[in-house]
C-alpha cells in the first residue's frame, strides 16, 4: 500500500481563494509535525498529504525571484482582458493561469516519501512526461529550468508545456505546476513566461490541433502521479 493522500479537485477557483486553502492545510501538516515530534515513534498521530487539481480565472502570478519587467502590459490592458496580477511565494518568476488549465497543489509532507525537493519536482515532471506520451507527445526537461518542454534540441522550437513553481518548508511542500490542456495561449504572449525571452509555450490542444476532453486529462495525470509517487488516494 502507498502512502494515503487526500485527493480533491477544486474546479474553477480563485487564485488568493486557493492560495489561502493551501496555506490551511500546509499548516496543518507543519502542526501535525510538531506535535508528532514530542511523542515516541509508536504514538505518533497520522500526518495528512493532500493532492488538488483546479483551475484558476486569467491571473499572472509572479514568483520569489520574478522580476516585474517581465509583465508586457500596463493594467489597463490588464483589465480589458479580464485578467490580475499576484505576487506569490512560491519559487520561479512570471507565468500565466487560466480555464483549460489543470492547476496541480501536491502538499505533501516528503519524509512521507523518503524524498528531497530536487526529486520531488523530478517525479511531478515525470508525470507529466507519462502523461504526455499517453497522447503521442514526447515531453522532456530542460537543463537548468523546471517544467516539461518539447522539442528541447531544436533551436527556436523549445516550447513550454507545463510550468512548475514550488514552495516547501520544513520538508513540507505547496504549489505546484500548471500544465496546459485547451489553455488560450494569447494570454502568454503579454509576458516573458518564467523569465525566458527565446522559448515558446505550447498545450496539448495546440500540439494535437483539437480540444482535449480536460477531464479525460486529469484522470491519467491523476494515475501518474499516484504511481511515480506511490500514493494511496483517498476522496477528501
Amino acid at each position: 500500500m502507498g502512502i494515503a493522500v487526500f485527493y480533491k479537485d477544486l474546479g474553477l477557483m480563485d487564485y488568493q481563494e486557493a492560495w489561502d486553502y493551501q496555506e490551511i492545510l500546509f499548516y496543518d501538516i507543519h502542526n501535525a509535525k510538531n506535535r508528532n515530534s514530542d511523542l515516541p515513534q509508536c504514538e505518533t498521530l497520522a500526518k495528512m498529504n493532500f493532492l488538488l487539481f483546479c483551475e484558476h480565472p486569467h491571473i499572472y502570478t509572479i514568483g520569489k525571484s520574478g522580476k516585474e519587467d517581465n509583465l508586457l502590459i500596463n493594467e489597463k490592458t490588464l483589465k480589458d482582458k479580464g485578467a490580475k496580477v499576484c505576487r506569490t511565494n512560491r519559487g520561479g518568476d512570471i507565468t500565466y493561469h487560466g480555464p483549460g488549465q489543470i492547476i496541480g497543489y501536491p502538499i505533501l509532507d516528503l519524509e512521507d516519501f523518503g524524498l528531497g525537493i530536487r526529486s520531488y519536482i523530478d517525479k511531478l515532471e515525470q508525470s507529466i512526461i507519462d502523461t504526455l506520451a499517453e497522447y503521442g507527445i514526447k515531453g522532456e526537461r530542460l537543463d537548468g529550468a523546471t517544467g516539461v518542454w518539447l522539442d528541447t534540441e531544436i533551436l527556436g522550437k523549445t516550447r513550454k508545456i507545463c510550468a512548475m513553481g514550488v514552495r516547501a518548508s520544513r520538508h513540507v511542500t505547496m504549489h505546484g505546476f500548471a500544465f496546459n490542456v485547451n489553455t488560450n495561449l494569447d494570454y502568454f504572449g503579454y509576458i516573458n513566461p518564467c523569465g525566458f525571452t527565446d522559448k515558446g509555450v505550447t498545450s496539448l490542444q495546440q500540439e494535437l490541433g483539437k480540444e482535449i476532453e480536460i477531464e479525460e486529462v486529469k484522470a491519467k495525470l491523476k494515475n501518474h502521479i499516484v504511481t511515480n509517487f506511490e500514493m494511496e488516494l483517498k476522496s477528501n
